[in-house]
């Protein structure tokens, strides 16, 4: 019972994103993984959150949710820059990350 239930919902992954490195991985695992019908969710932490200011994040919009460490977010100096495809709601604390772990079927981490 619990394995039909388990396919009949739209499956996630998750990711957590703690390099500023990968960005390019990060988009093509993304397309890849909404081309086969699957949902994703990234929580970005630490480093992770110096991607948001690059062109190519842009290509996330509308493929991922997305959150952000907020205490990153200010240790890294961003405080006062926009997030494509995202807005206040979107800066959270590692719970949104723990929450993140609860709600996916499968995680990666980059």
């Amino acid at each position: 019972m619990a394995d039909s239930y388990r396919s009949a919902q739209k499956e996630k992954l998750g990711i957590c994103v703690s390099s500023q490195r990968h960005l390019r991985h990060l988009v093509g695992i993304t397309q890849a993984a909404r081309r086969a019908g699957k949902e994703v969710v990234i929580f970005f932490t630490h480093k992770g959150v110096l991607l948001t200011q690059e062109p190519e994040f842009k290509k996330l919009v509308g493929n991922a949710r997305y959150a952000l460490c907020y205490a990153g977010w200010k240790a890294n100096g961003l405080e006062g820059k926009s997030v494509p495809g995202m807005d206040e709601t979107g800066f959270a604390t590692q719970l949104r990350h723990a929450e993140m772990l609860e709600e996916v079927d499968r995680y990666l981490v980059l």
